[in-house]
């Protein structure tokens, strides 16, 4: 399966390597990162295990997208995800090198590591970027001796593999720190900081869709979460948020207030099903459920348009290692309300772009406040945040600076 997009160009052939092409921040910025290598003259495919052009973005239609793998299971029983995500990367690179008929000059990773020992066993030693948007073992949890056990030897494969990658960039000193302190073997390896961008192109020729056909009539103060149907995205914080707003405000006002949670969802991922389903029962339990709309798997046009038309951006997860969120709300002119960890640390400027607080629903509902008790909020922070990511997350620092790496990777 391929999706076209252009001609070969002169420049040196660089392929990404990614486990599922779906709607997540590490999906778009492998799309952004092959649009702008393409735009400097390289020739770019992307190759995954999974590619469905229903439920990714659509500049991937844009792209050479191809796929090899797809028929090896995602999980064992609902079980295995890791591992059954490190062996399908791997059959993906055998198949790149040894049955694709293809020429390349460096391959570009990310998420899954595992691939990277494989890719070096080229007939003519090929380059290899790894791109860490996070260390994956940090990512699940240990509930138990034998969860422990069963990922003991994919950490030390993470660490290994990743170590083995001609250059590793990560997305924010954050992700930066939290490299350091769990690869210990990889001390001598001091990865790059490379900004994720915004396609600002994309938003200023999208024809937004209209809202009024997302969201309820008559609602003044429209907050928009935008991130994946996963419980490590912290949703039910929006959820109580809005619950402890409402007993803030008068009748009147509350009855202008809507919440739009709209989310990545695939009904082949259980836990996108299960969490969209605790969600609902949560809208219910609070009685809130006329104040919330639930959008899954929303187009771009959708997108625009509710960021056109939206107070701000609720940012629920915690520690999370960049977020393209923030950067696409505030160049928009929306707000961010966002947890004081990671990545937004970096990306929204407290009391200026938006409010930082701690992943509580009544600091949240408190920062939620203010815009509904100060209707010149929004256009001032808005004003101030598009600024901000003109000035430090534009696409053309992006583009140079990955562009970079790929020549001295080539030298």
């Amino acid at each position: 399966m391929a999706a076209e997009g252009g001609a070969p160009r002169g420049g040196p052939s660089v392929f990404f390597l990614h486990p599922d092409l779906g709607l997540g921040g590490a999906e778009r910025l492998v799309v952004d990162a092959a649009l702008a290598l393409r735009a400097r003259g390289c020739r770019v495919q992307i190759w995954t295990p999974r590619y469905d052009p229903a439920r990714c973005f659509s500049e991937t239609r844009q792209l050479e997208v191809r796929t090899a793998g797809g028929w090896l299971p995602r999980s064992i029983l609902g079980r295995g995800h890791a591992l059954c995500a490190a062996l399908r990367m791997i059959w993906l690179a055998l198949h790149v090198l040894l049955l694709s008929g293809e020429e390349f000059d460096v391959f570009v990773c990310d998420q899954v590591s595992a691939c990277i020992p494989v890719l070096r066993l080229a007939r003519t030693r090929k380059k290899v970027l790894f791109y860490c948007h996070f260390p994956d073992q940090l990512l699940t949890k240990r509930e138990s001796v034998w969860k422990s056990l069963y990922r003991a030897p994919l950490d030390w494969l993470e660490e290994y593999t990743t170590g083995m990658a001609d250059c590793v960039v990560v997305n924010s000193y954050f992700t930066a720190t939290v490299f350091k302190e769990t690869f210990k073997s990889l001390s001598h390896i001091n990865p790059d900081v490379l900004y994720p961008s915004l396609n600002i192109a994309m938003f200023d020729a999208m024809i937004s869709a209209d809202a009024a056909s997302i969201v309820p009539s008559r609602k003044k103060y429209l907050f928009l979460s935008i991130n994946r149907y996963e419980r490590k995205k912290n949703l039910m914080l929006a959820l109580e948020a809005l619950h402890d707003l409402r007993g803030r405000l008068d009748a009147q006002e509350w009855g202008e207030v809507h919440l739009v949670l709209a989310g990545g969802y695939d009904e082949a991922v259980k836990e996108n099903v299960e969490y969209y389903e605790e969600l609902k029962l949560v809208t219910t339990k609070l009685n809130i459920g006329e104040q919330v709309t639930f959008l899954r798997s929303f187009s771009d046009q959708q997108k625009i348009a509710l960021l056109s038309g939206c107070t701000c951006v609720l940012y629920t997860p915690s520690n999370e290692h960049f977020g393209i969120v923030p950067l696409e709300a505030m160049y928009m002119r929306c707000p961010v309300i966002a947890v004081n960890s990671g990545g937004p640390l970096e990306s929204i400027a407290n009391n200026v772009t938006g409010f930082l607080c701690n992943p509580l629903p009544n600091q949240f509902a408190e920062a939620m406040e203010k815009f509904v008790r100060d209707p010149t909020l929004k256009r001032v922070m808005g004003a101030a945040g598009r600024a901000r990511v003109l000035e430090k997350f534009s696409s053309e620092a992006f583009s140079e600076k990955l562009y970079q790496h790929i020549q001295n990777l080539i030298k």
